[in-house]
């Protein structure tokens, strides 16, 4: 084996409290094990986070929703550019632009090796806007010309996902690799006793249409006129940036109205998970949701949808339910349910413990991803 001592590794994600909340753990262990690491990235807010961390950041001008096409392609010279001049050994991307986009340039700037991550399928295989019927098939397309590099490897998080993509030839199994999330910090998120009062049932996530969240709107309306006492309460902020974005005046109006409680972002996720009794997120699809994972650490019992990636860490009666896409009913008869009995919830909450602690810990995550990188930059 080849020894990794001043090999470099440059992700390429959009966001940077993206990289810190999913991918800094990897890019430690990368730097630990001998790797010259590097992240370039949008920089918001937590760019200091990043350096005082140790991980070099090259902060990168982009847009996840551009679609003028002068600012693309200067981003791609931008992009083009920052690859030739940094000359990485391997390059890590992450998410639906960094991956097409850096693929191309990878080419071009003679990148030796490429990692491609897509957690989920995004807002372009799961809306049914207008906008995403036609980038649909213009995607597909790039999928099969990008991702069939002996030099490179996909990493997808969900079996579905897997599937999909050799079912429809975006790329051939042998260069796949399933990595089932991104991994939770099993000290951290905790099991604490659910708290007195009310039960709190929370939705935590970006406010996005396709994380379900009007479902869980109408499901706490559905449930509020069956006088079923119980708060609902919605965590996150919505993200501009995303096609599907629920407005913010929307979010204002459904907790004016009294239906759910907006707690707006939060940062402090196990603080917040201690103050729930049940987790629900009525995705429509997903990679595989860290909330879901970072809950069920928690030991909180989960109602989700039986969709790719939900269903990845929810089994259906053991530690959470599993309810059907777009379904509002079957939604607050689940949570109803789950409200209702607290014994079902402790029970599930404990097997949920569990789940992680054996197949969604950071550790595993963080080992099966350096196992690719080694794989490709030593065949």
């Amino acid at each position: 084996m080849k020894s990794m001592k001043h090999q470099k590794v440059l992700y390429f994600i959009t966001e940077d409290w993206y990289f810190l909340s999913h991918r800094l753990p990897l890019a430690l262990a990368a730097r630990d094990a001998g790797y010259d690491v590097a992240v370039a990235t949008r920089v918001n807010t937590q760019g200091d986070s990043i350096r005082q961390a140790g991980i070099r950041l090259i902060p990168l001008k982009l847009s996840r929703r551009g679609m003028n096409v002068i600012s693309e392609l200067m981003t791609f010279v931008r992009l083009l550019r920052l690859y030739r001049r940094e000359k990485p050994d391997l390059v890590h991307h992450v998410a639906m632009k960094p991956v097409l986009y850096g693929s191309l340039v990878a080419r071009l700037a003679g990148v030796p090796h490429v990692v491609n991550a897509l957690a989920g399928l995004g807002y372009v295989f799961t809306s049914d806007q207008l906008t995403a019927h036609i980038l649909n098939p213009l995607i597909s397309c790039a999928f099969r010309m990008l991702l069939s590099s002996k030099n490179s490897r996909l990493i997808l998080q969900n079996r579905d996902d897997l599937a999909l993509f050799i079912h429809k030839r975006f790329i051939s199994e042998e260069r796949t690799a399933l990595v089932r999330g991104s991994g939770v910090d099993t000290a951290a998120f905790s099991p604490t006793l659910e708290p007195p009062g009310l039960p709190v049932v929370m939705l935590a996530s970006r406010m996005l249409w396709d994380k379900g969240v009007k479902e869980f709107v109408e499901a706490a309306r559905i449930l509020k006129r069956l006088s079923i006492h119980a708060r609902f309460v919605l965590v996150g902020d919505t993200d501009l940036q995303n096609p599907s974005a629920i407005p913010q005046g929307q979010l204002t109006a459904w907790h004016t109205e009294g239906i759910i409680e907006w707690w707006g972002h939060r940062e402090d996720m196990p603080t917040v998970f201690s103050e729930a009794h049940i987790i629900c997120l009525p995705s429509f699809r997903e990679g595989l949701p860290k909330v879901l994972i970072e809950a069920a650490a928690c030991g909180r019992p989960i109602v989700t949808t039986d969709a790719p990636g939900c269903r990845e860490i929810v089994n259906n009666e053991v530690n959470g339910l599993l309810v059907p896409v777009r379904n509002e009913m079957e939604l607050a008869n689940a949570i109803q349910r789950l409200i209702e009995s607290p014994e079902l919830r402790q029970t599930m909450g404990a097997r949920g413990r569990e789940i992680v602690l054996k197949e969604f810990s950071v550790e595993k995550v963080v080992s099966e991803t350096m196992a690719v990188y080694e794989s490709l930059l030593n065949q």
